[in-house]
């Protein structure tokens, strides 16, 4: 996702008067631009550092409806739909088999050792971003048994 794009859908949800999805993207244009100052690449913000701004966003969001008691469903209601908004930006994250296909290609030598801790290493490094961590974790633990 281009930061360019969120903008542009922010000004179209503001025309719009949608202030849920303003609010939203309003907060993962300010969180990639807080970011991108963070690591000292205002200027030019790369793809990759708005999709894991993004992903880190959704799962701050996803921690907050979990946490929500479930009497205050005006909040789970506001947060269920930042999340909602959220998800449409987040790039596609790839299936168990997919991962496992990728780790049996790239990391062989290091699924031959069964030694969980180094493939985790190795795997992550590759995949962050791209795969859910948790889905890794299950690809890798069926690979070591």
């Amino acid at each position: 996702m281009q930061l360019e794009q969120l903008q542009k859908d922010m000004i179209a949800a503001m025309k719009a008067k949608d202030k849920t999805t303003k609010d939203a993207i309003s907060a993962l244009v300010s969180a990639v631009k807080k970011v991108a100052i963070d690591e000292g690449c205002r200027d030019n913000i790369q793809e990759e550092l708005v999709n894991r701004v993004i992903l880190k966003e959704m799962k701050s969001v996803k921690e907050q409806i979990d946490t929500c008691p479930a009497e205050r469903t005006d909040l789970l209601e506001a947060y269920q739909a930042r999340y909602d908004v959220m998800k449409k930006y987040a790039p596609s994250m790839m299936s168990a088999e997919e991962v496992k296909t990728v780790i049996l290609e790239k990391f062989a030598d290091v699924v031959a050792t069964k030694n969980k801790g180094m493939i985790m290493k190795n795997v992550m490094a590759e995949l962050k971003g791209k795969a859910d961590g948790k889905v890794i974790n299950q690809v890798v633990a069926e690979l070591c048994k």
